[in-house]
């Protein structure tokens, strides 16, 4: 079975972690939108989105199911979205949830199908902040995705482990590190380590041939993505992959997107010390949103980088390839592509950017090919305006 992924308003909304991927490729819990889709019908997944993405996330040919890729599945919609007879459209108010039309029919063409209306409660990812503040929910439901009917690898002795929500895979691993299990489930992923000394409570995922550190200190709803490495003190952050976040200092209420890294002894505020409710860049506005929470601390676009003992203020944007250092607190909207810190920024020429990147790519054995040049060479051109 095959099915397309649709991008709609969500993915302008969800910049600046959007500029590199369609909305479907955001993790949230312990996979992508788009692998809970895939395991949940048995199908492969293709992305409908922005042009210039759409090498790297090709559609599905001849795929007629098409599914909204900001919306995350549960049993409900995913008995409704059966249901769906060819010609049908599956809606809640203005959102269009799912449709089953001719293959390479698009979400905007869709007027003439007969609507069904959804009226049940769904978990949608429209803001960046979303990712962690949704994230327990959706974690819990994949844990039992990926568990149902399996048996865990077998920990050591050495640990000290609460409750009886631990799954390990295979390679997977810890030594002499504190497991609790009683507030939420813990995932291990394949070939991942926790390193001795390191405090977890769930819930709480570390995703395949990913490290936690000596001594770190993590705290409930958080998710760390593939092939990362963290240490320090982390609580209810998303980080996508490929990243790291390997040293001390905070990181709370935050997403990290793939390809950053974070100085040694950064740390993010979460909370307003006049505890009012954060405000948050929005690229849709131009401006500052309310987020209506009291916690919330950054979001970090891929290919972004700190330096050691950076500071970011409450409710602080990094946009994609970023490079922030030096003293103090810099701005909560750092331009994507922008080079400095509290005392400003310039822009960060995309030639040695590029240099950077391939040295990050060669590290993890992935080609930093013509492909990943071209979507930052656009995105670089779209953000132009902010870096004036």
């Amino acid at each position: 079975m095959t099915i397309n992924l649709f991008d709609d308003n969500a993915w302008a909304s969800l910049r600046p972690l959007s500029f590199t991927r369609p909305v479907a490729d955001l993790r949230v819990g312990i996979l992508t939108i788009a692998q809970k889709w895939e395991r949940h019908l048995n199908a492969t997944a293709g992305f409908l989105t922005i042009p210039y993405l759409s090498i790297k996330y090709p559609a599905q040919v001849g795929a007629s199911l098409s599914i909204n890729g900001s919306v995350c599945p549960d049993e409900g919609l995913l008995e409704a979205i059966d249901r769906l007879n060819d010609g049908e459209a599956l809606k809640q108010q203005d959102l269009l949830i799912a449709y089953r039309a001719a293959s390479g029919t698009k979400p905007e063409q869709t007027a003439d199908l007969k609507f069904i209306n959804y009226e049940a409660a769904l978990v949608r990812i429209f803001h960046p902040e979303d990712i962690f503040k949704n994230n327990d929910v959706e974690l819990r439901k994949d844990f039992s995705l990926l568990t149902k009917g399996r048996s865990s690898a077998i920990l050591s002795s050495t640990n000290v482990i609460l409750g009886e929500e631990v799954f390990v895979e295979e390679g997977g691993g810890a030594e002499c590190a504190t497991l609790n299990s009683l507030g939420g489930p813990i995932y291990i992923g394949k070939n991942s380590q926790i390193w001795e000394g390191a405090h977890i409570r769930g819930s709480f995922a570390l995703c395949h041939d990913s490290q936690v550190k000596m001594g770190a200190k993590i705290y409930s709803q958080t998710t760390i993505g593939p092939f990362s490495r963290v240490g320090g003190e982390i609580n209810n952050s998303v980080i996508w992959g490929y990243s790291s976040k390997g040293h001390e200092g905070y990181l709370g209420n935050s997403v990290m997107g793939q390809w950053c890294n974070i100085g040694a002894d950064t740390n993010n505020s979460n909370l307003k010390n006049n505890y009012a409710d954060v405000k948050i860049w929005d690229y849709t506005l131009d401006a500052l949103r309310e987020t209506g929470m009291l916690f919330c601390g950054m979001i970090m676009a891929d290919h972004a980088k700190c330096g050691i003992n950076t500071m970011f203020n409450t409710g602080s944007v990094v946009g994609v390839g970023a490079n922030v250092f030096g003293a103090g607190f810099p701005k909560t909207f750092i331009p994507d592509f922008s080079w400095g810190g509290a005392e400003g920024f310039q822009t960060y020429r995309l030639d040695k950017m590029f240099e950077t990147a391939e040295h990050v790519f060669e590290r993890r054995n992935t080609p930093f090919n013509e492909v990943e040049k071209n979507i930052l060479t656009t995105v670089f051109e779209l953000t132009k305006s902010y870096r004036s």
